[in-house]
């Protein structure tokens, strides 16, 4: 891998090419080039090219990429080739929805908690999971060894959450109340927000507007 910073656009896009190249596999094509990626991802081969090129040599000139070889090289650079478990705070409809498509994850990533500070909620089953109470937090992440932390609770206990998961050892959160947390520089955090994504394709709707072109 190179040893030069790997921009957060590059390592948001390898999930893109992982989903496309598991697509492939289950239907046993052996190999890809950058173009045909480039053609059904809607990106420049160039810069598909050039993202892989990060992390190491995994094409072959005229014949382009090993499907099965590059989805395991992906995964490994996605840290996917290893259990990361992961904790969810907050079981309202948003955190039960996100909860029950742990069972359609197929990567090494899962929810294994969930946690709510309504008595009424504690004691749910949500698919296999039991809602725990918030206190039970930091012991659980230190007993399951949980790392990423998703937060689905409303606005003004977001902050509250998030500092409760930092203390609790977790090195990554996934944000999905829509405001902004403020967090240690350590800690990795990305926000999730309907909202403000929602309210942003009203500014493409009629007048000839043209979207912008993604940063690289």
């Amino acid at each position: 891998m190179k040893s030069e910073k790997i921009s957060d656009a590059v390592v948001r896009r390898l999930p893109v090419y992982l989903r496309f190249l598991n697509e492939l596999s289950l239907r046993e094509v052996a190999t890809v080039s950058s173009q045909e990626l480039g053609q059904k991802l809607d990106l420049n081969p160039a810069q598909i090219r050039k993202d892989l090129a990060y992390f190491g040599d995994f094409g072959r000139k005229g014949i382009g990429y090993d499907v099965s070889y590059l989805i395991e090289k992906i995964r490994q650079i996605l840290n996917l080739d290893q259990q990361i478990n992961v904790a969810l705070v907050g079981a309202g409809n948003l955190g039960q929805a996100l909860s029950n498509y742990n069972t359609y994850l197929k990567d090494n990533m899962k929810i294994v908690a969930v946690f709510d500070a309504s008595e009424k909620k504690v004691g749910q089953k949500i698919n296999s999971l039991t809602v725990q109470p918030i206190e039970d937090l930091g012991a659980t992440v230190k007993k399951l060894g949980i790392r990423i932390g998703i937060i689905t609770v409303p606005d003004f206990e977001a902050q509250r959450v998030a500092d409760q998961l930092i203390d609790a050892g977790i090195e990554a959160i996934l944000n999905f109340a829509p405001t902004i947390l403020k967090v240690p520089a350590e800690i990795r955090l990305h926000a999730a927000d309907f909202t403000t994504d929602l309210l942003s394709l009203a500014y493409y709707l009629g007048d000839g507007k043209e979207a912008v072109t993604n940063e690289s």
